[in-house]
């Protein structure tokens, strides 16, 4: 048991239980499966969201600039929608993957051709997507009366007792286990990070894999825009602002080292969920948004020496088991 407990993703996923549980006795309720479902389904997008942002971490490499990638992709798509009602919804749906997926690829370029850290790449794109955003729409929103039904109603569509937008969340965590786990390009991934130069030496192409992790990063993002929209059935300049420190807070949460190369898929959804939990029940429980973010803070600080505490023990680890072998082998030799 005690074993098991150690498991970052066990122990999280007991703290979440833990939580509902204890909230459900100031709020009655909200344990009950509807509720839980509804949480799941509020938390989809910054899941998804997340997870774009777990891709680029696991390279030693940051995107700061998955909000406003997502501000800029919604904000287009929704005015595609509401110029021309005509267009089909998948049209849309893969228009916005397109859109995203170039809007990282300009990171990637940066990042990778021109050596520019991942940083100060992603901070500038941040406010130049949202400035796209606010020139292509003057500043204007586009309300939910301008929105085909179709365009509003497929996310929000019940299915098997879920939403069809958290069952697209479901499908995004099953795609990135499987290629984070399974194809060449998730294992480049992990060792780009995880060890650069040992990297090169395996025959691993560091900066094109870091480039395609902001190009997954920036369609997932792009998935979200539509999303957003259609879940919220509004389109502005500052839809989802602050959203970039979410994702970030969700991956560390769940235990993505931000030094690259160390997470998995079930931590940051599990880190997500976590958020979704917080930000669910505190206003219920009657806690102000200013304590919230202090609340909210407080975790991530703590998940970032929980983080680095591990690491650095797996270090020490490491170092005496290598003495441990050296002492033998003298043993031996004597």
């Amino acid at each position: 048991m005690p074993r098991i407990l150690k498991r970052r993703e066990t122990l999280l996923f007991a703290i979440i239980v833990a939580m509902i549980a204890g909230f459900s006795t100031r709020a009655a309720g909200f344990a009950e499966p509807g509720n839980l479902a509804n949480i799941f389904n509020d938390t989809s997008i910054l899941i998804i969201l997340a997870l774009a942002q777990m891709t680029v971490i696991l390279t030693k490499s940051i995107d700061l600039s998955v909000a406003a990638n997502l501000a800029f992709t919604g904000m287009a798509i929704a005015m595609l929608n509401a110029t021309y009602p005509d267009l089909p919804l998948i049209v849309l749906v893969i228009t916005a993957i397109v859109m995203g997926a170039a809007l990282g690829a300009i990171n990637g370029y940066l990042v990778w051709a021109l050596e520019i850290p991942p940083i100060v790449v992603t901070l500038g794109t941040l406010t130049i997507y949202r400035g796209m955003a606010f020139v292509l729409s003057g500043g204007a929103w586009v309300n939910a009366h301008q929105f085909t039904p179709e365009f509003l109603s497929v996310p929000r569509t019940p299915l098997l007792g879920l939403p069809v937008l958290a069952w697209i969340g479901i499908a995004i965590v099953l795609m990135m286990y499987f290629v984070l786990r399974y194809t060449r390009f998730g294992r480049s991934t992990y060792a780009s990070g995880g060890n650069p130069v040992a990297a090169v030496y395996a025959g691993i192409d560091v900066g094109w894999t870091r480039f395609l992790a902001f190009v997954l990063s920036g369609a997932l993002a792009g998935l979200c825009g539509y999303l957003w929209v259609s879940r919220y059935a509004v389109a502005y300049v500052d839809i989802a602002n602050g959203f970039e420190l979410d994702s970030v807070a969700a991956c560390v949460i769940g235990g993505i080292s931000i030094a690259g190369g160390v997470g998995s898929v079930a931590g940051t959804v599990l880190g997500a969920l976590f958020l979704g939990v917080i930000k669910n029940a505190l206003p219920v429980i009657g806690i102000s948004p200013f304590t919230q973010m202090a609340i909210s803070g407080t975790v991530i600080i703590l998940a970032v020496v929980f983080n680095a505490r591990r690491e650095r023990n797996r270090g020490r680890i490491i170092l005496r088991d290598q003495a441990a072998k050296e002492a033998s082998i003298k043993e031996v030799a004597a």
